[in-house]
């Protein structure tokens, strides 16, 4: 099934390399990142976008994320009847063949990494760069350490490819996803912290206090991509307004920029709340996405998170 699975992937990779005119000027460099990035595979697809595939595991099994949507909503069945999954970082060697099998193309690469406050991915990809310009000392690779989880990086991903469509140059890509990642914001909330305070991403105690009173808490990341508790609501309404404020007072020019949604609750739930807040604040429009199986395995299910352009992040409180 698995390798059925890939052959199709390729199979429309292909597809979609020919209909793109192949190494047009559309290919100039490669824009990559990793699947953490909570895009789906079409999404990655239709933006050239060539994404690492991480590892997750449960008890003694590991297991390859897809990015599809239908595997994410499987794993998240799972993980409400009781199945606990793990990450680790994506390591040097797996890094380091990643990168090796891109600069076959001979191409520039631009690689945008989980945030490193929240991962060693990005200093394992920095390590594994070294290594191959030790091999390839003609290479022009940059690893970008996005400080940012989940669409937050996605974004970036997409506008990258945007640009490199309208014929920006590498260097200029570059420029931008260093200027402008801190202006990604994201604002979450949750049902519960128990994932995230399992996998060690917020305090057991902030998760015990929540869990007592029924308080929902509101969290964001910090510049450096720290994931704090930011804020707390009693109940959803009250919870979800407190949020709505948060992102009016830090957006800037909504009216022409998408509002990205990632979430891992019912797809119906999340898109009438994508709506109240486009509606409300003025989003040109909304880009839907389901967090996948490693930002997940940390998330849980009846999470939803809001990511746009705005004010720069602030540093821990």
């Amino acid at each position: 099934m698995i390798l059925c699975y890939y052959i199709s992937n390729l199979i429309r990779y292909i597809i979609s390399y020919n209909k793109r005119g192949g190494n047009n000027v559309n290919n100039k460099f490669i824009i990559s990142t990793d699947s953490g990035c909570d895009l789906n595979y079409e999404t990655c697809l239709k933006y050239d976008i060539r994404p690492f595939l991480m590892s997750y595991s449960s008890d003694n099994s590991v297991y390859q994320d897809t990015m599809d949507d239908t595997d994410k909503q499987k794993f998240y069945s799972d993980m409400k009847n009781g199945m606990i999954f793990k990450t680790t970082a994506v390591n040097i060697k797996q890094a380091y063949d990643f990168l090796e099998k891109l600069q076959q193309e001979n191409l520039p690469i631009i690689y945008i990494s989980l945030g490193s406050a929240i991962s060693s991915t990005y200093n394992n990809f920095i390590q594994a760069k070294e290594m191959i310009l030790e091999k390839y000392p003609n290479a022009v690779i940059n690893i970008v350490d996005s400080t940012l989880a989940s669409a937050g990086y996605g974004v970036l991903a997409i506008e990258a490819s945007t640009m490199r469509s309208l014929g920006k140059s590498f260097e200029e890509v570059t420029e931008y996803l260093e200027k402008y990642k801190g202006g990604i914001n994201t604002y979450y909330t949750t049902s519960t912290l128990k994932y995230l305070a399992r996998g060690g991403r917020v305090s057991k105690v902030a998760n015990v206090f929540g869990s007592i009173l029924s308080i929902k808490p509101i969290l964001r990341l910090d510049i450096e991509g720290h994931l704090l508790v930011e804020a707390t609501g009693h109940g959803k309404k009250q919870t979800f307004e407190k949020l709505k404020r948060y992102i009016k007072d830090t957006v800037t020019n909504p009216e022409v920029q998408i509002l990205y949604v990632a979430h891992t609750m019912e797809d119906s739930e999340a898109r009438i709340l994508g709506e109240i807040v486009k509606n409300e604040i003025g989003f040109k429009d909304v880009f839907y996405t389901i967090i996948g199986s490693i930002i997940g395995s940390h998330a849980g299910p009846g999470l939803i998170s809001f990511f746009y352009h705005g004010k720069d992040r602030t540093p821990e409180k």
